[in-house]
């Protein structure tokens, strides 16, 4: 599979498909041990080796199963990264309940915001004591949104600090939004983003800010929620698919049913179109799709294996489903 190095930190190469860890938190619903574990052996086989996970994700239950999933294999063959921002802090009173945020956890821990330098160095430190790693490839800001000031006056210049001592490889910041973490790309000094849900084959957002200021200023781009929560995850969309982490409008499933119609007759699968869509992209350096077990990592595989034609993407333009690059939205050809 191949892979990517980061303009700004060539030592760091992102595979072109990675491998989101939140349902190894347990998002939604359980997950065995047993499947992750055969989630990540794999998506290893077939060559991926960019890992997400975050402290987020299941009250780090994510990143303890990430840590044991590749603890016996080659240090230097695969990248992980993972996020500062929400320090999980232990809240034995509420053991007995489960947690509120969407995963399938006993609630032993709550989430503090925390953006301060301190807090970085504490959530990176615990992060390494739970996934047994030696070291964090990529640190990402987890969803800084209501944390500009915070975040961009004392977190950046924390993770700065920590990547020029050769602590962590790379930074950034990843998000459900695009304009912020184009802020970031402007206004920081960070090295890649996370970009979750806006520049899908449904919206493309993200293509007005965040992508042409990262190609300028060389930040690589990854691109997460390619699917827009589920409504692109199936060849044909399902009259409850779930758009943003809730009921998709009628008007967009409709519209989504008409993407992968014009897919059809180009002979792929709207999930593989999906995936084919967001590399083609010069800033987007990888596309991490969440797999909770080994059948989800190796169909996420062979759908970001699919060869799409140039010219389905001259169709969904031309049938009003896509929009033209910002560059080319006077009618030229697209190709």
């Amino acid at each position: 599979m191949r892979a990517r190095a980061l303009s700004r930190r060539p030592e760091v190469r992102l595979t072109e498909l990675g491998f989101g860890a939140a349902q190894g938190g347990n998002l939604y619903r359980a997950t065995t041990d047993e499947e992750f574990g055969s989630a990540v052996d794999t998506a290893w086989e077939a060559g991926v080796r960019y890992f997400d996970t975050a402290p987020h994700y299941g009250l780090g239950l994510s990143e303890r199963r990430l840590g044991v999933a590749l603890r016996n294999r080659p240090r230097d063959e695969y990248v992980v990264s993972t996020k500062v921002g929400r320090l999980l802090v232990p809240s034995p009173q509420d053991a007995h309940l489960r947690d509120s945020d969407g995963f399938d956890v006993p609630a032993r821990h709550r989430r503090v915001w925390d953006f301060s330098r301190d807090g970085v160095l504490r959530s990176i430190e615990a992060s390494l004591d739970r996934t047994g790693l030696d070291r964090v490839d990529v640190v990402y800001l987890h969803d800084p949104d209501d944390h500009w000031e915070w975040a961009a006056r004392e977190a950046v210049p924390a993770l700065v600090d920590l990547r020029d001592q050769g602590v962590v490889g790379a930074i950034g910041a990843g998000m459900n939004q695009s304009a912020m973490l184009a802020r970031f790309v402007r206004e920081t000094d960070v090295d890649v983003v996370m970009c979750a849900g806006r520049y899908t084959l449904l919206e493309q957002g993200a293509a007005d800010d965040l992508l042409p200021a990262a190609e300028s200023r060389g930040v690589g781009v990854v691109i997460a929620g390619v699917y827009n929560s589920g409504l692109l995850s199936r060849d044909r969309p399902p009259a409850d698919a779930v758009y943003n982490y809730q009921q998709a409008p009628a008007e967009l499933i409709e519209r989504a049913r008409r993407i992968a119609a014009v897919c059809e007759t180009y002979g792929v699968t709207l999930p593989q179109a999906a995936l084919a869509f967001v590399r083609r992209h010069p800033a987007v350096v990888s596309t991490v799709v969440g797999v909770r077990n080994g059948p989800q990592a190796a169909e996420a595989v062979r759908r970001s294996e699919a060869v799409v034609a140039e010219e389905l993407w001259d169709a969904l333009v031309a049938a009003g489903l896509l929009a033209a690059p910002p560059g080319q939205r006077d009618g030229l050809h697209l190709g």
